[in-house]
């Protein structure tokens, strides 16, 4: 019984490694999604019996300039991985973002809202997701907020590392969401996974860290929990500028993936106070 994964080094990868270390996960190396046939062909070629694609374009900001390659990664290769997965009648299980949203309003959003990403990496997102669903397979839409874990690149390593210099940091108080362990999205996942393949219907859900906070927010709690001593303080997104614009609400309804799955939104700060305690370990 063959789990096949796309992504490797990546946050939500790397979990899922520790949860189903014999799974086959194919990197940049074995499967590069900037080569959507070449991801079809691994799925004919491994012949697992579902597949979760973990590995997307990230880079929020440089997608701005490279809108086309960021859209062949996040659209083309998943819906290429899809179309595979229909025929072979296997379930296939894509990651997607709160970006897909326009972040307006203060209400959680709800997966069968209204889209409108404000930027190319919400576009090419949302592509994704639109040639998964055309592909008419059974499939599982993911999509999640503010990942973050004790490995790459995200939002509490960064907080951490910037406050080994500085006894205060301004960040920014007005964008609201939940940040979400990655380790619970790897285990919702495979949860998620086995049901597909006994039959459940799959669709486009949501999944978040609770209570919702702000960056602002996320920083306080990640210095309490680490014992730093680090003042922060709030400032508008109009303060901090960045090529793509953010959404301000970035708040997800996570109703429906607990009612038809029995998967409940995780609490972030539990997540972060195992995020934290491994990096200590690490020595990171």
């Amino acid at each position: 019984m063959t789990v096949l994964v796309f992504g490797q080094a990546g946050q939500v990868a790397r979990e899922l490694a520790r949860r189903a270390p014999e799974a086959v996960f194919l990197g940049r190396a074995q499967a590069d999604l900037s080569d959507p046939v070449a991801c079809a062909a691994a799925i004919r070629a491994h012949a697992p019996v579902v597949v979760i694609n973990a590995a997307a374009w990230t880079a929020v900001d440089r997608a701005e300039t490279e809108e086309a390659a960021a859209t062949v990664v996040n659209a083309d290769a998943p819906g290429a991985m899809a179309r595979e997965c229909t025929a072979l009648d296997i379930p296939f299980l894509h990651v997607s973002t709160d970006y897909v949203f326009d972040g307006s309003g203060s209400a959680p959003w709800r997966p069968g809202d209204a889209t409108g990403p404000l930027g190319a990496y919400g576009r090419s997102k949302l592509a994704g997701e639109l040639a998964v669903r055309a592909a008419g397979g059974r499939h599982l839409i993911l999509r999640t907020s503010w990942v973050f874990s004790a490995h790459g690149s995200n939002f509490v390593k960064t907080m951490l590392r910037l406050a080994a210099t500085r006894p205060a940091l301004r960040v920014v108080g007005d964008q609201i969401g939940g940040p979400t362990p990655a380790a619970d999205i790897a285990a919702a996942l495979l949860t998620a996974a086995a049901l597909l393949r006994d039959g459940a219907e799959g669709g486009t859900h949501h999944f978040a860290g609770q209570p919702e906070t702000s960056w602002a927010g996320f920083a306080r709690e990640t210095f309490v929990q680490a014992g730093l001593a680090v003042t922060v303080e709030e400032i508008a997104t109009e303060d901090y500028p960045t090529p793509a614009r953010r959404p301000l609400n970035s708040r997800l309804d996570c109703t429906a993936l607990a009612t038809t799955f029995g998967i409940p939104a995780p609490d972030w700060r539990t997540g972060l106070a195992e995020v934290i305690a491994e990096l200590k370990e690490s020595g990171s």
